[in-house]
């Protein structure tokens, strides 16, 4: 009789211990899923002969988002926020030619301008075959995508726009040695900003405004200072420095663009950030009556404190755009 009952006890136990397995399978199964979708991808590709390295994330049958960096950083400073937004969103990250991991030919090979930037990033998504993508910009990367926004009206189903300037009153006098080489580019004004490029502005630029710097990682701008660091790159730099005119005198076609489009805007804004002005969030509401403006108490790289708080942000923001 007691052999009976401990061989009955043992299937019992081991139909409760299978059952609790097939239970748990699914839930497993899903977890692992969830987390391939959420594995950032580490991708290359050319556009306009040019190697262009990119970050990639995200269900590819989701709605598709283009994170447009600035400078002097890359797709990297994106690196916390992708997590949050690939849970429901393509996320694609590109390093703009003569930053982080794409090609970077000397100056004298490749015209570093903001048409041209701007012109490889055209080919980077009609590589890709995109049809239909919502764009952060940041820094460089607004002048950039919002090149691209004129000449796609049709593509872009909304902006988010992280210190991404579009209007004067939105720059600060920092810009003022560099509006100084707008005006007389000579070779003693461009020598004066080759300070732009050396490790002292480049942490300025991270710590100016943040109330814990213990929040900013020593990789960002030791990444960061490492490209600026190559041979070649401060011309390449200074170029663009120079060429940053013809950003501001477009500023009157994108806000042209804003008003015939009305294309649902969010900006998210670090209010202590040295170069960009919290008036040149606000400004965006003059001409699109669908901009939204919300202000973090940090400086130009937002992303370095307030990424939780700026993915949940734009997830809501990109949950109320069109498909």
């Amino acid at each position: 009789m007691k052999t009976k009952n401990l061989i009955l006890s043992a299937i019992i136990a081991t139909v409760i211990t299978n059952g609790a397995n097939a239970q748990s399978k699914p839930n497993s199964t899903l977890k692992i899923q969830t987390m391939e979708k959420n594995q950032i991808h580490y991708r290359n590709i050319k556009a306009r002969g040019l190697n262009i390295f990119y970050r990639e994330a995200g269900p590819e049958d989701a709605p598709t988002i283009l994170l447009l960096h600035g400078y002097p950083t890359s797709s990297h400073m994106f690196r916390n926020l992708i997590p949050t937004l690939s849970t429901k969103y393509h996320v694609l990250a590109p390093d703009l030619p003569g930053f982080g991991y794409s090609d970077a030919p000397d100056h004298t090979q490749f015209q570093y301008t903001f048409d041209n930037l701007a012109n490889t990033m055209q080919s980077f998504i009609d590589e890709l075959g995109l049809k239909r993508f919502a764009i952060y910009i940041f820094d460089y990367g607004a002048p950039t995508g919002l090149r691209l926004a004129v000449a796609n009206p049709e593509k872009i189903t909304g902006i988010i726009s992280q210190n991404g300037n579009a209007y004067e009153e939105g720059l600060s006098t920092g810009w003022n040695p560099i509006q100084k080489y707008w005006q007389y580019p000579t070779q003693e004004n461009r020598d004066a900003l080759q300070d732009f490029v050396t490790e002292k502005v480049t942490k300025f630029q991270y710590f100016e405004g943040v109330s814990d710097p213990s929040l900013i990682a020593p990789e960002s701008y030791g990444l960061d200072q490492h490209f600026l660091d190559r041979p070649g790159n401060v011309e390449i730099q200074l170029d663009l420095m120079l060429d940053y005119r013809t950003n501001v005198a477009l500023y009157p076609k994108f806000q042209a663009y804003f008003r015939e489009y009305k294309p649902k805007l969010l900006a998210v804004w670090g209010n202590k950030d040295p170069f960009f002005l919290p008036a040149g969030a606000e400004a965006y509401k003059r001409d699109n009556p669908n901009a939204t403006v919300k202000f973090y108490n940090t400086g130009h790289f937002a992303l370095e404190t307030h990424a939780r708080e700026i993915g949940l942000d734009v997830l809501g923001f990109l949950d109320g755009l069109p498909k």
